[in-house]
């Protein structure tokens, strides 16, 4: 854990330059003239100003949705990709023995695009996107894209679908950045050419209950990750293994699955996609990072919010027995943002928690909202408008 933090320090450090650049009023008129300038040489009859596409913003939930454009480079000397490019969204070739195919070797990352009341359009933190995903790529034996690199190619992605990102308060556009070995090969060993590829997706709420408190299940059979393993990244190859537990559970009505150690079944990690947090005598904890659990970049938020707002915040190893006895539990992740728990089932003992308008997740969850919406102080500079 105190190894990654520090690599996650420097990273942020060696490219401040670069991010502040990048956030600058003068990159949005740069991005919006490039990024019209690729698509003029793809289709520029499919620009259309503020027009939305034809969708029910009001049951938008989170369904595939394709947007118009999706963006493309490649790196085929495993050190420098090459000007990405916009194509219209659709099927990709790629040979059968492709490094992702074969031996799994790829990443993903998620952000989101919102649209403000007054007027343009917002990132939040894509700069922790693009670190996360270096630190992946190092783990995985991939090159990666820069933060620069990154960043401007969300920023291209957004532009050039802007008509699907939803109304204010309807939802976001949801950004997935894909970097997979694409080059094929058949021994075991990284891919001789890596792609990297953005799509995008209109979204409302993640879970089907929608704002409606979750119902979660601990699982003491089925394992998320195992320490020294690749759990502390956000690899493909973290989230087919989920598949059964999560099906089983919502088959019996659970919203989703949380995982426990893999070493002795005692201490919580995270659920299936997002992180977790108890609540206990108004002291906030979850669980450490420790290798094995994701470092969502929503959790690093709302810890840094609950900070600001006067609450005790504690990373540490979780026994499950602190959960089955806190008073208030939440989940938080950039597709389910901050969702309270109202119970949780473990070896056949349920437990619920109370649900009221004084909840820490509700002042946490509507601060975080706020700064996305602008409507609450942006005070360490996390959201990026493109536009």
């Amino acid at each position: 854990m105190i190894q990654r933090s520090a690599r996650l320090d420097g990273l942020l450090t060696k490219h401040s330059t670069i991010l502040s650049l990048i956030s600058k009023a003068g990159g949005a008129t740069y991005f919006a003239t490039q990024a019209t300038a690729s698509l003029n040489s793809c289709e520029p009859s499919s620009l259309s100003g503020e027009e939305y596409a034809d969708v029910d913003w009001n049951n938008l939930g989170f369904g595939l949705m394709p947007s118009d454009y999706m963006y493309t480079m490649k790196c085929s000397d495993y050190e420098n990709f090459e000007q990405g490019k916009l194509s219209r969204y659709g099927n990709i070739e790629m040979s059968p023995s492709a490094g992702v195919l074969n031996y799994g070797q790829g990443l993903f990352e998620g952000t989101k695009v919102y649209r403000r009341a007054e007027g343009g359009l917002f990132l939040f933190r894509p700069e922790q996107n693009a670190m996360r995903m270096q630190i992946g790529a190092e783990r995985m034996c991939m090159p990666a894209p820069s933060v620069e690199q990154f960043v401007d190619a969300v920023k291209h992605t957004a532009l050039a679908n802007r008509r699907w990102i939803p109304p204010p308060g309807k939802g976001s556009l949801y950004i997935r950045p894909l970097l997979m070995g694409s080059g094929p090969i058949l021994g075991l060993g990284p891919a001789p050419e890596y792609t990297f590829l953005i799509y995008a997706s209109p979204v409302g709420n993640y879970f089907k209950e929608g704002t409606a408190p979750l119902n979660l299940y601990v699982e003491d059979e089925f394992f998320r990750s195992s320490h020294g393993g690749v759990g502390g990244v956000k690899s493909i190859t973290n989230y087919a293994p989920v598949l059964k537990a999560q099906g089983r559970a919502r088959s019996r009505g659970f919203s989703d699955v949380l995982y426990l150690n893999s070493v002795d079944k005692r201490n919580l990690e995270e659920a299936s996609s997002c992180n977790i947090f108890i609540v206990k005598d108004g002291v906030i904890s979850t669980p450490i990072q420790n290798g094995s659990i994701l470092e969502g970049i929503t959790r690093k938020s709302i810890i840094d919010i609950a900070r600001d707002l006067g609450y005790q915040v504690e990373e540490r190893s979780i026994p499950v027995d602190d959960l089955m006895d806190a008073d208030e539990v939440f989940c938080s992740g950039t597709a389910v943002g901050v969702a309270p728990v109202g119970s949780i089932t473990y070896q056949n003992k349920s437990v619920q928690y109370k649900m009221d308008a004084e909840l820490v997740s509700r002042r946490l969850s509507s601060t975080l909202t706020g700064i996305y919406r602008g409507s609450v102080e942006d005070k360490w500079g996390w959201v990026v408008e493109i536009e």
